[in-house]
């Protein structure tokens, strides 16, 4: 048995526990997360919280910055402008792999969270006093409200991504098959026209960023 054999049991466990995207929300997962870490689900959902909002935060401040460099090419003077496309190209890249990891964040969120309102209700029906049962469906329906407003703002600064990207997309492969200075400098209509959608995201985000805050605050709470 190779060492890679061997130690693929362990590498998939601690996958599993780090909470990776895309890993789904198997019971082996949580039941590791619970043994191992003493995590439960509203534990994890909250580290998720803070995952997708730190994950916004770098997502807003790549934008920024492939934004600021395609206005700073309007007023290219010369040089090397492949070079010059090349930088373009790599922040455009960077953006768009920023708002993939953004929303695959969201999702892995509502993974566990669909999990832990099923759990909740199923438990809730367990509990014989009355007022003990009356009172964690209270705080069910409170968390399900702030759950229900922080995904809303997470999933509305989403889709203020698309236009953005798109915008850089265009003007990426436009300088893609006119690489000359008249081109580049060509661009300063287009830049100036995706600056409200710029600004409109950044808005989105930094609510987003503020719902994630008070969400863990309330779960901590």
């Amino acid at each position: 048995m190779t060492i890679e054999t061997r130690l693929a049991p362990i590498a998939a466990a601690l996958a599993l526990l780090l909470g990776l995207p895309g890993l789904g929300c198997s019971k082996v997962y949580y039941d590791l997360n619970e043994s191992l870490l003493g995590r439960h689900k509203r534990d994890i959902l909250s580290a998720r919280v803070e995952a997708a909002r730190d994950e916004e935060q770098e997502a807003q401040e790549q934008i920024l910055s492939t934004f600021e460099l395609f206005k700073q090419a309007t007023g290219f003077q010369g040089g090397d402008i492949e070079k010059y496309y090349d930088r373009l190209q790599a922040e455009y890249d960077e953006s768009e792999a920023k708002a993939e990891a953004v929303s695959t964040r969201i999702g892995a969120i509502e993974d566990v969270a669909g999990d832990l309102f099923r759990e909740w209700e199923t438990e809730i029906d367990l509990i014989s006093n009355a007022d003990l049962r009356r009172r964690s469906a209270s705080s069910l329906r409170d968390t399900r409200i702030r759950y229900g407003e922080l995904i809303t703002a997470m999933r509305r600064a989403e889709s203020k991504m698309e236009p953005v990207l798109v915008a850089f997309r265009d003007q990426v492969l436009f300088l893609k098959h006119n690489l000359n200075a008249r081109a580049i400098a060509s661009l300063e209509d287009n830049v100036v026209a995706i600056e409200d959608d710029v600004s409109a995201l950044v808005r989105e985000m930094q609510e987003a960023i503020a719902e994630a805050d008070r969400f863990v605050a309330s779960m901590e709470g």
